[in-house]
């Protein structure tokens, strides 16, 4: 098992992030050492003095550890998007949900210049049996306009106690039409890996989100599958991960290296380069080397993505479905101590095994596959990507924003599945909404300057 490297989030896209319980300390020398701490001293006085004139004069007296919590949070999310505080309460939630199972309704959100907005509803979850879709604004809670709440806030806000209601009012599609839905709080255990067989030739495996179960659910997968198929008739593997919103980097790492046995598979660069780091595959292909298809869509995000980039670069799988969501960046889970919560920090950006950013870009896949999507969600199941995200780190001038999110809830409307079967059976697949996707970047990975 690869070494442990937590990367966690609650409420907002989940992504790749380390949690550390340090800090690195840069030195600086002489005249611009003294200049940059005076304006450091300077600017943090000027904080002191904001924060003192509302302690004496403001109109009701204020609590003054909201206040702090309050700035500190303005900091952060002025960042970008996935920066942020927590406070203990949520960085205990979140420890919770990364171990696969917490009480809420099973709804992957970030923020987006000011609103609340669905990356992705976890399966099996009060969020996605309600019909709650990737893409959608969440615009009140209980009546409650979400403008001005913080995201932690608003998470804050879903979570309850378990079998109490949550009245969600949904803006949708392009029109921004409003739907009201009541969900019932629940405890969400996370199965993060589902398998079955496709036939009795292919091997289904669907990751719904990477958490500390994710790769021993996939391990016993491919073992399951190897006993049960016949080797003579084993076409392949189909990972499905699609809506899959992220999660652990460790655990995305551990997946890809069970269809791998040499070669990077992602690497995560700092400001500095000598704070890069570099992932290796480890020998032993779980898979013995059968053919791989994954599926993505425009609710793949982060770690979805780290694996759809490392084994589209190596060319051991076929990529089917529509463009990822663009997350290409890395954030560092800080505990505060002391009972203070934790800082989630945006500390570096992930490359692929070429030296490619996803980020704002997306995996394109290498068989562009629309499904057919109901008249009543047309125009409505779009994600509009990482792109589009207020703040959002930028990645030169070609960003791609969103795609497609709809998968049909029926197998045998499942376009995206049935090309992924066609493909590995050898079958020539024509439907009219398959077309040929940008060649994807290969090479060696970019070096980093000395």
């Amino acid at each position: 098992m690869m070494r442990k490297v937590s990367l966690v989030m609650l409420g907002a896209v989940m992504g790749a992030s380390i949690v550390t319980v340090g800090t690195q300390t840069r030195f600086l020398s002489g005249s611009s050492a003294r200049a940059a701490a005076s304006d450091t001293y300077r600017n943090l006085n000027l904080f002191g003095d904001v924060f003192e004139k509302i302690r004496s004069d403001y109109v009701e007296k204020p609590d003054e550890q909201k206040l702090v919590e309050a700035a500190i949070n303005g900091m952060l999310s002025s960042l970008d998007p996935h920066s942020s505080y927590m406070d203990s309460k949520s960085f205990r939630d979140m420890q919770v949900q990364t171990r696969g199972e917490f009480g809420g309704l099973g709804i992957e959100v970030t923020q987006d210049d000011g609103m609340i907005k669905v990356v992705t509803p976890i399966d099996d979850t009060p969020a996605s049996k309600a019909g709650i879709l990737s893409g959608d604004i969440i615009s009140a809670i209980d009546d409650e306009n979400v403008q001005g709440l913080t995201l932690n806030q608003a998470v804050d806000k879903m979570r309850g106690a378990v079998n109490t209601s949550v009245k969600l009012k949904i803006l949708r599609g392009d029109k921004k039409e409003p739907q009201d839905f009541t969900l019932t709080r629940a405890i969400s255990q996370i199965k993060s890996v589902r398998e079955h067989q496709e036939g009795d030739d292919i091997g289904y495996i669907r990751i719904t989100q990477f958490n500390e179960q994710t790769f021993e659910g996939v391990r016993n997968a491919i073992l399951k599958f190897q006993s049960d198929i016949p080797a003579d008739k084993f076409k392949g593997y189909i990972l499905d991960l699609r809506n899959n919103p992220g999660g652990l980097l460790d655990q995305s790492i551990a997946v890809s290296n069970a269809f791998l046995d040499h070669g990077e598979i992602v690497s995560t660069r700092g400001r500095n380069a000598d704070e890069t780091q570099r992932y290796n595959a480890r020998p032993g292909d779980l898979s013995k080397g059968k053919p791989l298809v994954i599926l993505v869509n425009g609710g793949s995000a982060s770690a979805s993505e780290i694996v759809a980039g490392a084994l589209q670069d190596h060319k051991r799988a076929t990529i089917i479905g529509t463009r990822s969501f663009g997350k290409g960046s890395v954030q560092t889970i800080i505990p505060l101590g002391q009972n203070n919560g934790a800082v989630r920090l945006t500390t570096a950006r992930y490359y692929t095994p070429s030296g490619r950013s996803i980020q704002a870009k997306g995996i394109e896949p290498d068989q562009v596959v629309l499904e057919d999507v109901p008249d009543d969600l047309k125009g409505k199941d779009d994600t509009k990507g990482e792109a589009s995200l207020k703040g959002h780190l930028k990645n030169g001038d070609e960003e791609e924003h969103g795609s497609q999110a709809y998968v049909p809830p029926d197998p045998k409307n499942d376009k995206q599945l049935i090309a992924a079967e066609d493909l590995l059976r050898g079958i020539e697949h024509k439907a009219s909404n398959t077309a040929p996707a940008p060649t994807p970047a290969t090479g060696e990975p970019e070096k980093m300057p000395n």
